[in-house]
């Protein structure tokens, strides 16, 4: 219980929590683009089973692997992209702290 609720926590809360702190101006917007980055988890049907929660995403999946990740990266510090990148690098931590709650 306490696992999902920090899982789905930082998924939902923390994109909004960061629009609203750091892109006051238009948070609703910055909020939205973040919060699909939970759009990168349609790699999961490509594993059998499809979802496994005993299983941690990180470098299991192909849009959570490493390399993705570095690109997620790049993406957060290039300010045309930096929403996108945030959304993205926000599930990868929503993902990661689930490995170690595991």
């Amino acid at each position: 219980m306490l696992q999902n609720t920090i899982h789905y926590g930082i998924h939902f809360i923390a994109p909004i929590v960061i629009a609203l702190i750091f892109f006051r101006k238009h948070w609703k917007m910055a909020a939205f683009i973040m919060l699909c980055g939970i759009v990168i988890d349609i790699d999961h049907v490509l594993a059998t089973p499809m979802f496994d929660p005993t299983r941690c995403s990180i470098n299991f999946h192909p849009l959570h692997s490493y390399f993705a990740i570095g690109i997620y990266v790049v993406l957060a510090l290039l300010k045309k992209t930096r929403l996108i990148g945030l959304g993205l690098l926000i599930h990868i931590l929503a993902d990661t702290t689930d490995c170690f709650l595991m």
